[in-house]
């Protein structure tokens, strides 16, 4: 075996690991892919003495240069706009059934739509440093080389990052039968135009966000509250009569997949907590839904 085909094999036990890293960190599934193939190149160009085989922690060292690289994606994000970056809806992962391995990594931990939103919210050394060491357990004192800081600060920017997410995200009920449940009865709802229906599955302080790609000031629309979510029967109706909806998972968790005439419209993704819809994000954005696979649907 060459050189190459060594390194390139011990990358590859490492990839679903560095994807998921990746994908926490940007959000986006082609920038994770990037990120991640960036850590390849990296490796390749790595001195021959400082090569795989003389790397005591690959795994570590592999994932320390993708958070360095996603740590510049998010500070260029931010310097190429004079204003401040408009809201999105990160990119969904769906499938009728999550096997693959590096599918099963992007969103192992119950890492939905909801809570990649609030990651969003993030400055960048913060979301790093949450990420890092409260999603995959590195310690400060490696993080702190990441950002550039002592690892006293990188442990305060985790804390705060930390307090934002427990204000703002869901625990979300791990039960799958009990999350389609409540999307059937939403469903339900929808078609018949039923407010008291919709009203009855829905959080009373339940979000949806909608993506419709720019659409809106800052990017994502946003209602809060039942009775404003409620508010939309007659959209969610027309949404549910016009288009051929199947369940799915999205990002682990139960989901809609809407199409007319085969044409991918939005994708729908259900925060369920407490035996309620907390939240309800909607992709349809056709640049973005154009992008994304769905090969994890079975045709």
């Amino acid at each position: 075996m060459s050189e190459r085909d060594f390194l390139a094999e011990r990358f590859e036990e490492h990839r679903a690991h560095l994807k998921a890293v990746a994908y926490r960190m940007l959000g986006s599934l082609a920038e994770a892919d990037d990120a991640v193939q960036e850590a390849w190149l990296k490796l390749a160009r790595t001195e021959a003495g400082d090569r795989a085989g003389d790397i005591d922690n690959l795994g570590g060292w592999l994932t320390t240069v993708v958070g360095r690289v996603c740590l510049d994606m998010l500070r260029s994000r931010r310097l190429r706009r004079e204003t401040p970056l408009p809201v999105r809806l990160p990119d969904p992962v769906v499938g009728e059934q999550v096997t693959d391995p590096e599918q099963q990594a992007l969103i192992a931990d119950s890492v939905g739509l909801a809570l990649l939103v609030v990651l969003e919210s993030l400055n960048p050394a913060e979301r790093l440093a949450f990420v890092l060491h409260d999603m995959f357990g590195m310690p400060f004192e490696e993080i702190a080389a990441i950002v550039d800081r002592t690892p006293a600060a990188a442990r305060k920017l985790a804390s705060r990052a930390r307090r934002r997410v427990q204000g703002t995200a869901w625990e979300p009920d791990p039960d799958p039968v009990a999350q389609r449940r409540l999307v059937e009865a939403f469903l339900a709802a929808a078609r018949g135009g039923d407010l008291d229906g919709l009203l009855a599955v829905l959080d009373p302080d339940v979000v949806l966000r909608a993506d419709s790609g720019g659409t809106f000031p800052g990017g994502v629309r946003t209602l809060r509250g039942a009775r404003a979510v409620a508010g939309q029967a007659a959209t969610f109706r027309r949404m549910a009569t016009a288009s051929v909806t199947r369940h799915a998972l999205v990002n682990g968790m139960a989901g809609l997949v809407n199409t007319i005439d085969g044409r991918l419209i939005s994708i729908m993704s259900f925060t369920v907590a407490d035996d309620r819809i907390v939240a309800i994000d909607i992709l349809s954005d056709p640049d973005r839904l154009a992008r994304l696979d769905l090969s994890g649907l079975e045709p």
